[in-house]
């Protein structure tokens, strides 16, 4: 009697495995199949969701509609500094607005850094894109040479990597030495070298992901072939 009842334990036991290698692990699989073979298509849409809401930002604040621009601008400002004079300008008559024009425009004088990064813009000045000009570069280089990744995805191949470390020395001498207070930097030079870096770390990371990605997908096909049931 005791046999029997482990006798069906054992067969409950098997019916349920093999559900689930029907149903959960099926699922999964599936899952893992789809972002392998999609995965360029779902980094390129969220780093365009990226650039294009903190430009939402100021459209929003034009159009009254202060409070969702509001939301934009605080959850960039964990991602960015922010500072007005580093940033764009929508709707003003100047894109590009120095210390100077912001102050006469409306913007407290004397404010120190922390403080400037909470003044978003005016009627009068125009409303700052949630990013500063050198993320807007590296951001949208990231974005397009992905979108020309995408095109050429089977030629490109890496970038070596003291080929990358050499563009990062444009953006670290830029940005350093404005960050040490030696020089003041400017849009040009922080959009060089923000797409320097930006297209840089595509072009350095992409092509691996790329063949990782084809790797899961053959493996994961080989598995699902290797289960396939025989025809009898």
């Amino acid at each position: 009697m005791s046999d029997i009842k482990q006798q069906r334990s054992r067969t409950v036991d098997s019916s349920q495995a093999g559900t689930y290698d029907s149903g959960v692990a099926r699922w999964a699989s599936k899952l893992v199949l789809g972002i392998a073979r999609h995965w360029l298509t779902m980094f390129n849409m969220a780093w365009g969701l990226y650039v294009v809401l903190p430009f939402l930002a100021p459209l929003l604040m034009q159009s009254g509609l202060t409070v969702p621009a509001q939301v934009i601008y605080t959850v960039y400002s964990f991602l960015c500094h922010q500072l007005p004079s580093h940033s764009y300008f929508l709707f003003g008559p100047e894109p590009v607005p120095g210390v100077s024009t912001l102050e006469a425009g409306g913007m407290a004088a004397g404010l120190s850094s922390l403080a400037q990064r909470h003044f978003v813009g005016n009627t009068l000045l125009g409303y700052k894109v949630a990013i500063c000009q050198r993320d807007v570069a590296i951001y949208g280089a990231v974005l397009g040479a992905g979108l020309l990744f995408s095109q050429w995805r089977t030629q490109v191949r890496g970038l070596p990597l003291r080929w990358y470390l050499l563009l990062l020395v444009p953006i670290a001498l830029d940005g350093g030495t404005q960050l040490f207070g030696l020089r003041e930097s400017n849009w040009v030079l922080r959009s060089i070298t923000g797409i320097l870096f930006g297209a840089g770390s595509v072009w350095l990371a992409y092509p691996y992901v790329e063949d990782a990605m084809r790797e899961v997908v053959a493996s994961e096909e080989h598995r699902q072939a290797a289960y396939q049931p025989t025809a009898m």
